[in-house]
């Protein structure tokens, strides 16, 4: 039986560039970054307080998974923001919104309400795009459906 989400991988245009983005300005831990066999490099990020989801930030670059063609359709398709890489939770959006603008984070929308919570958006710097979130109180959110 499937238990749980180890791993995800977010594809990235250069990986040192998303490296300084995803632990210097999200604020994101290292988890692994090691040379594996033909010069692969793995490099895994964790939110702060949850180093059970590891996420790695993956090269758009032709290799075993992928041909030159595939590479390019991806990278074209990351660069110009067509892939949407998940939800971010915030306890508190508009400290961590402002936190994230000062540190250079481009988001597309403001924290707005919406029927779930309280949402902005936000590109990492290869083009992938990201909800940030405070959820509502769950007997909000319930009140909100009736």
């Amino acid at each position: 039986m499937i238990q749980r989400f180890s791993h995800i991988s977010i594809y990235v245009i250069d990986q040192n560039a998303a490296y300084d983005f995803y632990v210097n300005k999200l604020g994101f831990d290292v988890h692994t970054d090691a040379t594996m066999d033909g010069g692969f490099r793995w490099l895994t990020v964790c939110p702060k307080g949850q180093p059970d989801l590891e996420i790695a930030l993956m090269p758009c670059d032709p290799g075993p998974m992928m041909d030159q063609e595939t590479s390019d359709m991806l990278r074209t398709l990351v660069s110009k923001g067509a892939i949407g890489s998940g939800v971010l939770e915030t306890a508190d959006i508009q400290k961590t919104y402002e936190e994230l603008k000062s540190k250079g984070v481009e988001f597309s929308s403001p924290p707005t309400e919406r029927f779930y919570g309280i949402e902005a958006l936000f590109k990492d710097n290869s083009g992938n795009w990201f909800s940030l979130s405070e959820r509502k109180e769950p007997q909000a959110q319930a009140a909100g459906r009736k």
